[in-house]
């Protein structure tokens, strides 16, 4: 395991000192792919570090193997200055690099061949201090409640590089998984992706090792620590597969677990009607208690909600815990290519929060639900507001309701017959999965050859734009009333209701004419975000 000297450790503390307060939270994720990047197909990463609780450091080795498309000059990877680089090599043999700013540059003496190579950095220092995790990341260094350390990592929107050297990009994840072997003082528990191969303890030190085999993105690639029991039971998915779930709780919270397992599955049946078979069959369903509110860290969720249980359909039920295993499918599973296209993820997870509402209260209390994401829309800003944008730019409130909202429109503008089983597609085909990662042009096409006509103005209404369906009405005669799209660009369905009843219709371009002895209300049970006139 790499070590320090006292001195260079000594000089690691200072540079700390002084830095780290300026460079914690000016970091982004993603944002246009550099070339250098673009030439790059990450395989695997290999992580070996030891932490230290108590100087809050952490150093050791990455092992990154990754494909050339091209014979290239350089090798570009991610990595914030605060960790200190202290060798490269490359096949084994040291390399020439530079560490400036966040970009580590890996320079040949001639160019690096087309095809594998293996890079290995030794680094080590002090990683940033999450200010606001998991909303602005970071290292937590805490202790629970009798004092034993507790930690956590957060960087969704800072990215992998937080802590350890990668190709900072959505786009691209690790095909052949990761590996990470986190040493900790021995008596802590380190909770990781996928499944734990080994722990070894040596001294006062206990290491683990754990192994994920699936694609993951590096936000996920990380781990908790703290004075964890570890809760388990078995869980048979929609196809048979039998799955552990397991929960790393801390030891004073562990009488609380099984019943939380309970809940989880309870979720994890709702979830995979909708959108198919638990994604990791062949690891785990794990979560881990943190210090911070959650975060949907694959085969590992972290979770902070802090065992405070509404109800839903009479039944204890976990906002949080529910929302971030439902991230399994949409962010882990089902990957946007660019943070521009954040609200797929976000967007579409939410609207597994309403169908677990659905599934246990009905139809009226899930149209209740959505009609609450319809007044919380803030229209402040787009939803997508272009193309190669970084996770800072892209985040904001309504990639989350208005995400779900749309999703909502969307079902009524197909029909159910027609909707769930296209949602469904996106959750479980292979060109939308694992390792394909698609865009909000990919979800549009999808869902408009579902559909049988484009319904490209619809996505750029909703998600392009910030403006609302424009239905105009006005009286003709005393009991007729003409109403027009004036923005829709297709034509829509649209519920009306009048004195006869609620009507359902397809408003064309130039409008449609009914009849009412009273006014007629549009859209009663708010389908769209929508604004009348009455002309």
């Amino acid at each position: 395991m790499y070590k320090l000297s006292p001195a260079i450790l000594a000089s690691f503390i200072s540079f700390f000192l002084i830095n780290n307060r300026m460079h914690a939270q000016g970091y982004a994720s993603g944002g246009a792919l550099k070339p250098v990047q673009a030439n790059m197909d990450i395989r695997h990463y290999a992580l070996s570090l030891v932490v230290d609780p108590e100087k809050k450091w952490i150093g050791g080795e990455a092992e990154i193997r990754l494909d050339l498309k091209e014979a290239s000059s350089e090798i570009l990877l991610d990595l914030v200055p605060v960790m200190k680089v202290e060798k490269v090599t490359l096949g084994g043999k040291p390399v020439a690099f530079t560490h400036d700013g966040e970009s580590l540059v890996i320079r040949a003496a001639a160019a690096f061949p087309a095809g594998r190579l293996q890079v290995k950095v030794w680094y080590a220092g002090f990683p940033p201090v999450a200010k606001r995790a998991p909303w602005e990341g970071g290292f937590q260094w805490e202790k629970d409640s009798t004092g034993s350390p507790w930690i956590a990592i957060t960087c969704q929107s800072e990215g992998g590089k937080m802590y350890f050297p990668c190709k900072d990009h959505p786009s691209d994840e690790p095909d052949d998984g990761a590996d990470l072997r986190i040493t900790v003082p021995k008596g802590l528990v380190v909770a990781g992706p996928g499944l734990l191969q080994s722990v070894k303890h040596k001294g006062k030190q206990s290491t683990y090792h754990w192994r994920t085999s699936y694609t993951i993105s590096n936000y996920a690639i990380l781990f908790n620590i703290g004075d964890y029991e570890l809760v388990r039971r078995e869980y048979t998915t929609i196809d048979g597969n039998k799955v552990p779930m397991e929960f790393y709780v801390l030891r004073y919270h562990a009488d609380k677990g099984p019943r939380h397992l309970e809940l989880l599955e309870q979720s994890a049946r709702v979830q995979e009607k909708y959108f198919g078979e638990y994604p990791w069959p062949k690891e785990k369903i794990g979560i881990a208690e943190t210090p911070h509110l959650g975060m949907e860290h694959q085969t590992m969720n972290a979770y902070g909600n802090k065992f405070r249980y509404t109800k839903v359909g009479g039944r204890d039920f976990d906002w949080l815990l529910h929302h971030e295993f439902g991230h399994e499918w949409w962010g882990n599973k089902v990957t946007n290519a660019d943070w521009a296209d954040m609200w797929i993820q976000e967007g579409i997870c939410v609207l597994g929060d309403a169908l677990y509402v659905r599934e246990l209260e009905g139809e009226d209390s899930y149209r209740t639900w959505m009609r609450q994401r319809a007044r919380g829309s803030r229209n402040e800003k787009p939803i997508v507001q272009g193309t190669a944008i970084d996770a800072k730019q892209t985040y904001h409130a309504d990639i989350y309701g208005k995400g779900a909202f749309f999703m909502h429109t969307l079902r009524y503008i197909m029909g159910d017959s027609l909707f769930f089983p296209t949602l469904k597609t996106l959750a479980t085909a292979p060109q939308y999965t694992y390792g394909h990662f698609i865009t909000t042009a990919d979800v549009q096409e999808l869902f408009s050859g579902a559909y049988g006509q484009s319904l490209e103005p619809v996505f750029n209404l909703f998600l392009r734009t910030t403006d609302k369906l424009e239905v105009r009405m006005r009286q003709m005669e005393e009991d007729l009333y003409e109403v027009r799209l004036a923005n829709a660009g297709m034509p829509l369905p649209l519920d009306i209701q009048t004195d006869a009843g609620l009507v359902r219709t397809m408003v064309p371009g130039d409008g449609i004419r009914i009849r009412s002895k009273i006014l007629p209300t549009v859209d009663p049970h708010v389908f769209y975000l929508k604004k009348v006139v009455l002309e």
